[in-house]
């Protein structure tokens, strides 16, 4: 088992005193024995302030996707305080996960703090969670035209589109009735979701998991178009549109 940690770790691990050793054996065992929630507790605040110190020190990857936020209409700052509660926030959403893969909490909550450069890890997972808290505030309407511009249409509405709709369903958000008849079929097409924010932070974290949530921050990062956006076409007023389809 040491032989998977990093080698620093591995050093000061095997050269811990037998009563410090006792220390590090209980601290394991209540860790892995707490409820998913309490250890994500833990963990927030035991690495936060180092992991927030690192990623301000990285000040070109924070300021890269500060523009990219900026890119998609997105006014969240990254501030200290934002970043601390996306911290916890990732350690609870991880917690959550547990229940679909339980083998992979410690794995995906301890990945922050094993590596240097896991720190862009939270900078991703903060990219792709106030994108796809976005596309959950859209109508169907503006999703449609969100999912026309994308390169590989069928797999970005399979991904993202077809579960928050689905959400929107589940939860009354959008609810349609009699779908067959147009106008019946089209006061729910277009109306925008109305969703507080609490609400909003669980159904993310319910719908998507750490590691969908970071993969399309992590797309973005490498480059803007792999989710083209055109702010004034996707939030195009509906009366532009039946104009534009009537022509």
């Amino acid at each position: 088992m040491l032989e998977k940690l990093p080698k620093p770790a591995k050093q000061w691990a095997e050269s811990l005193h037998w009563q410090e050793r006792r220390f590090l054996l209980s601290l394991c065992h209540l860790l892995c024995a707490a409820p998913p929630e309490y250890q994500a507790n833990f963990l927030d605040q035991y690495t936060a302030d180092g992991l927030i110190a690192k990623i301000l020190q990285d000040y070109d990857t924070q300021a890269k996707v500060q523009q990219y936020l900026k890119a998609f209409h997105i006014q969240t700052e990254l501030t200290q305080d934002i970043l601390r509660r996306y911290i916890k926030q990732f350690y609870v959403h991880s917690a959550q996960d547990v229940r679909r893969e339980p083998e992979k909490y410690l794995e995906s909550a301890l990945r922050l703090v094993t590596s240097p450069e896991e720190k862009n890890y939270v900078l991703n997972y903060i990219l792709g969670f106030e994108l796809i808290e976005l596309m959950f505030q859209m109508s169907w309407l503006q999703h449609e035209r969100l999912y026309s511009l994308q390169n590989n249409q069928e797999e970005f509405w399979n991904t993202y589109i077809k579960p928050i709709q689905y959400a929107h369903r589940l939860n009354g958000i959008i609810q349609p009735r009699d779908e067959r008849l147009f106008f019946a079929r089209r006061s729910h097409f277009v109306q925008t979701p109305r969703i507080p924010e609490k609400k909003l932070i669980e159904l993310v974290m319910v719908t998507f998991t750490t590691d969908m949530v970071s993969n399309l921050g992590f797309s973005l990062v490498r480059g803007i178009r792999s989710v083209p956006f055109d702010y004034n076409f996707v939030y195009r007023p509906e009366e532009e549109n039946i104009l534009f389809a009537a022509y």
